[in-house]
Formats: structure tokens, sequence, C-alpha cells
């Protein structure tokens, strides 16, 4: 089963997020070090995932955001 880009993003973002509480916790340096590295290990990946995903969609610069399409905005 292939997983997804925003899988990658949300494992790195956990793991990061990990390595910011196990130094707020005093752990010691050895695991923050070992965390550290395999988190940026592991935004090289996710970024190589989230590039080379096979993401479509049907939306276009004319679409503007979703939340405030061009036609909506006054003149």
């Amino acid at each position: 089963m292939k997983k997804s880009g925003l899988f990658w993003v949300a494992i790195t973002s956990l793991l990061l997020l990990t390595v910011v509480i196990m130094v707020t916790m005093n752990f010691p340096f050895n695991w923050v070090f070992y965390v550290t590295v395999l988190g940026q290990v592991s935004i090289i990946f996710m970024v190589y995932r989230v590039l080379t995903d096979d993401y479509q969609t049907s939306k276009t610069f004319e679409d503007f955001y979703e939340d405030n399409p061009i036609g909506n905005r006054p003149n």
C-alpha cells in the first residue's frame, strides 16, 4: 500500500515534535542527537515523497483561493 505525501508530513512533524519534547524534558544528549539525525533524514525523505507524489487536482489559477474565489471579489 502506497502512503500519500501527507502521511510522511505527519510522521516527520510528530518526530520533530518529539525532539522538542525530549529537549524540554532534559533527555540524555545521545537520545536527542539520534532522534534529531533521524528527523533530518525524515525531512529529506518527506520532501522527496511529497515532490514525487502522484497528486492530481482539478483546480487552476483561475480558481484563486477556495475560501475567496475571484468571482466574489469587489471591483
